[in-house]
């Protein structure tokens, strides 16, 4: 009986020969992901799939049309280094998110309580009656604005006109109360301080009942009502 080869006696020489070891060794390579992207089917093998970290940006940042405050997912490597070194985002870690949540829990009570105390302004304005303003009588029911005056005068003598040409056209000047007018009449009568960038009156050149609007909040216009009367 022929002895066997010692080649053919080698663990390892009977193993590689072996089938059942051939898909053993076959099962070892590292399997793949399918990814459905945009439509189509991609195949990676897990080792080269792109890794991504989720950050809130501190800054706006051009290269990935990100504002500041933005949570994004950005690639590992761009996050590693770029954001991460200069500071422009962090990494959106559960208590990162739940300060997020407490700030804007606390930004949503401000802003409802700025816009109450707004509406709650609108309905003093809208319930204390007309304000009385009080304007020098034209002809008839006309009635003449101080600030427009003194500004024509100036006007009018910044061209050298003659003393008698300037009288004449301050004299026929009818003009309506100013938003400056009604900011102070609201000052002194209820001492709150109104921007006057946020009043918006009427043309108002003869003596009557008029309203006037005053933007209090986006979402709050207070309407104001005006008697002006000739004294």
């Amino acid at each position: 009986m022929a002895s066997p080869s010692c080649a053919s006696t080698l663990p390892w020489t009977a193993a590689a020969s072996s089938p059942s070891s051939t898909r053993r060794l076959q099962t070892r390579r590292a399997p793949s992901l399918v990814i459905v992207a945009q439509g189509r089917v991609k195949k990676y093998r897990q080792g080269r799939v792109k890794k991504y970290r989720q950050v809130i940006l501190k800054d706006d940042i051009d290269e990935i049309s990100g504002k500041k405050g933005d949570t994004m997912k950005v690639r590992a490597g761009f996050y590693r280094n770029f954001l991460l070194p200069k500071g422009k985002a962090t990494l959106l870690t559960p208590d990162v998110l739940k300060e997020m949540q407490v700030e804007q829990e606390r930004i949503e009570a401000e802003k409802k309580r700025v816009k109450e105390e707004a509406q709650q302004l609108a309905r003093v304005f809208e319930t204390i009656g007309a304000f009385k303003v009080p304007r020098k009588g034209g002809k008839g029911k006309q009635i003449f604005g101080r600030q427009v005056l003194v500004a024509q005068f100036h006007r009018l003598t910044h061209f050298s006109f003659s003393p008698i040409h300037i009288l004449s056209h301050i004299s026929c000047a009818s003009h309506s109360v100013t938003a400056q007018d009604l900011v102070d009449i609201i000052k002194s009568q209820l001492n709150r301080d109104v921007d006057k960038r946020l009043v918006e009156v009427p043309e108002i050149r003869e003596v009557g009942e008029y309203v006037a609007e005053i933007k209090l909040h986006p979402d709050v216009t207070a309407k104001v009502r005006l008697t002006v009367y000739a004294k």
